[in-house]
């Protein structure tokens, strides 16, 4: 008799994957259209098609869409791959979610913003889609090493779609400014993500599984990932910022890195009885400074504000690795693989609330009535309500037993899902049965 948690994915994965891309082709068909040359901003037609195909002739958007398609796949896959045999997951499932999630997120996004009963999608609709994935992304690192690839479709497929409905109400309801997506993104696939963590919390794991930790290699290939985030990372927070505040989102984002990176090498020094650098710390919390800045990147008007929103980022990230992080685990039953609460969660509320002050400053100095301090208020408190809630949902919905998660004792080993080098296969994966004893112990 099989078990309840059955890991193979043959046909399970197979056909509902196959089912979802069919589903998007058919309504991309129906609703999807180039935009044309009159409808799209910098944009031309193209002179060698009879029919109107957008050619991009904005060297500074393809370029931004280039560095932010870099992040999502790159950046976003490698910085995961710090456990020592889940690193085929890390850049695969990171993969499959991006690829499937930009092409969800193009629709949900663009239902919101229909124009005669059609989607029309350019290079900034492509980026915008990109952005919407990366909310799953975020969440995945949350749940990294304890989920299935259905589970993660099921997650993509929702998250993205509540994320579309809380954009639209902080950017079109509200009328609140975040260009670099600080609470509509960050903080927002942080809590969304913990939140599945929570419902999906496995007493099992409760004591640190033998497999979650990293070797030499895994966290060089991790900090590959880090580099690959920090060095586009001005060109996330300016991609959708007005062109005259491009310049300034840039520069803002540049010196708020710069700063928390080195105030992370500072603590990670202080931090450690023999004074040596965490290579967590110096993988994560070295990128909180553009997390911070991103909300009101295109607003500072010196360069100082930015980095000192970035050395707080950096200090406040460091601090939630090494003292918030254990009681998150220990009291609230909530396991962060990747610490995605102190990378994006916290700093991400920290360019929430710098949002809201910067507002307010600039309306006490007459320069800009265009924002209130109250609707940043209501987008911040909004994106962290709206993903705790949607982030219950879904757990509840993923813990249905026959999705394919693996059991506890098989969790962060690539071998359950994937077909691993034999030299790699250090031990015989057990079945999920095994399990269930496990579970029942740990809870007793």
């Amino acid at each position: 008799m099989p078990s309840a948690l059955d890991t193979n994915m043959r046909f399970k994965f197979s056909i509902f994957a196959l089912l979802l891309q069919v589903a998007i082709t058919v309504l991309f068909g129906i609703f999807v259209k180039y935009k044309t040359g009159s409808q799209s901003e910098g944009l031309h037609p193209s002179r060698f098609a009879p029919f109107v195909v957008i050619v991009y002739t904005d060297s500074f958007l393809l370029s931004v869409f280039q560095d932010v398609h870099v992040m999502i796949f790159v950046g976003f896959g490698f910085l995961m791959t710090f456990l020592k045999k889940y690193g085929f997951s890390s850049v695969g499932i990171n993969m499959l979610i991006a690829a499937f999630g930009l092409q969800w997120g193009t629709l949900m996004q663009g239902f919101w913003h229909m124009q005669d009963g059609k989607i029309h999608v350019d290079i900034n609709s492509m980026i915008n889609a990109d952005f919407s994935t990366a909310t799953a992304l975020i969440s995945f690192g949350a749940v990294l090493g304890k989920t299935s690839p259905v589970q993660m479709l099921i997650l993509t497929i929702l998250e993205i779609t509540i994320f579309a409905c809380n954009e639209h109400l902080v950017t079109e309801i509200f009328q609140a400014t975040d260009v670099g997506a600080s609470m509509t993104i960050h903080a927002f696939g942080a809590y969304f993500g913990l939140a599945v963590s929570l419902v999906l919390y496995r007493p099992g794991l409760k004591n640190k599984h033998e497999n979650e930790e990293s070797t030499y290699h895994s966290d060089l290939f991790a900090m590959i990932g880090t580099l690959f985030l920090w060095i586009f990372w001005p060109s996330f927070n300016s991609a959708i910022a007005h062109v005259n505040d491009r310049p300034k989102a840039i520069v803002n984002t540049y010196y708020s890195l710069a700063a928390s990176t080195v105030v992370t090498f500072a603590l990670s020094s202080l931090l450690d009885q023999r004074g040596k650098f965490s290579m967590v710390l110096v993988q994560n919390a070295t990128l909180a400074g553009g997390v911070a800045v991103g909300t009101c990147a295109d607003l500072l008007n010196h360069p100082f504000a930015a980095m000192c929103i970035g050395a707080i980022a950096g200090i406040i990230s460091v601090l939630g690795f090494h003292f918030l992080t254990p009681v998150l685990a220990s009291k609230l039953n909530i396991h962060d693989t990747c610490g995605v609460h102190n990378l994006h969660g916290l700093p991400g509320v920290l360019g929430g609330i710098a949002g809201i002050v910067v507002t307010a400053i600039q309306r006490t100095n007459g320069k800009s009535a265009q924002y209130t301090p109250g609707m940043q208020a209501a987008a911040l408190g909004s994106s962290i309500g709206i993903a705790l809630a949607g982030g219950a949902l879904t757990g509840a919905i993923l813990k249905l037993p026959f999705l394919g998660q693996a059991s506890d004792k098989n969790c962060f080993d690539d071998s359950v899902y994937w077909e691993v080098p034999e030299e790699e296969k250090l031990h015989v994966v057990h079945s999920n049965n095994y399990d269930e004893q496990s579970r029942f112990e740990a809870t007793m």
